[in-house]
């Protein structure tokens, strides 16, 4: 882990729209980790395809959350991904 985070900075998601409103982070590398909370059942776009929503949390603050939507071969290739991964 030390190698993989060398010269990156870690931002947790509890932090992260305060850092986002504060910082430029597309100057830096930055890294985050987080748990997932809470999975939607996979939903259907206007355009017939299908994508996932996660909510992310790095459970040090619970009532701040993350959605990240899952579209593509990333929905294909993680949508079954169990609650709780990391």
């Amino acid at each position: 882990m030390d190698r993989k985070m060398a010269n990156r900075k870690l931002i947790r998601l509890s932090q992260l729209k305060n850092k986002l409103a504060t910082e430029n982070l597309e100057e830096i590398d930055w890294v985050t980790f987080g748990v997932i909370v809470r999975k939607v059942t996979p939903q259907s776009a206007n355009n017939g395809k299908t994508f996932s929503i996660w909510r992310l949390n790095d459970l040090r603050d619970l009532s701040e959350c993350v959605s990240l939507f899952l579209f593509g071969e990333v929905h294909k290739e993680h949508w079954k991904t169990d609650q709780g991964t990391v």
